[in-house]
């Protein structure tokens, strides 16, 4: 999952080498912190965080399957 996130960021940002993500798991949950550029944020947001909910339900869905939920952090 992390890595299908980190593609899906990469792709969106023009700063591929200020993207970090980092994994906190805990018993049934997994929280992912994404920190990007400062100017990259309002690309992985989208406008009216139309992007940002797009992502969250796709790795969301990927977690299904695990029957594990998972949360994601947009860091500054």
């Amino acid at each position: 999952m992390k890595q299908v996130l980190e593609t899906i960021i990469r792709n969106i940002v023009e700063n591929e080498d200020a993207v970090s993500i980092n994994e906190k798991e805990e018993e049934e949950r997994i929280i992912f912190e994404v920190k990007v550029a400062e100017e990259d944020m309002g690309r992985v947001i989208g406008k009216q965080g139309k992007v940002a909910n797009s992502i969250r339900t796709l790795i969301k869905a990927l977690a299904s399957k695990d029957k594990k939920k998972v949360s994601i952090e947009f860091l500054d």
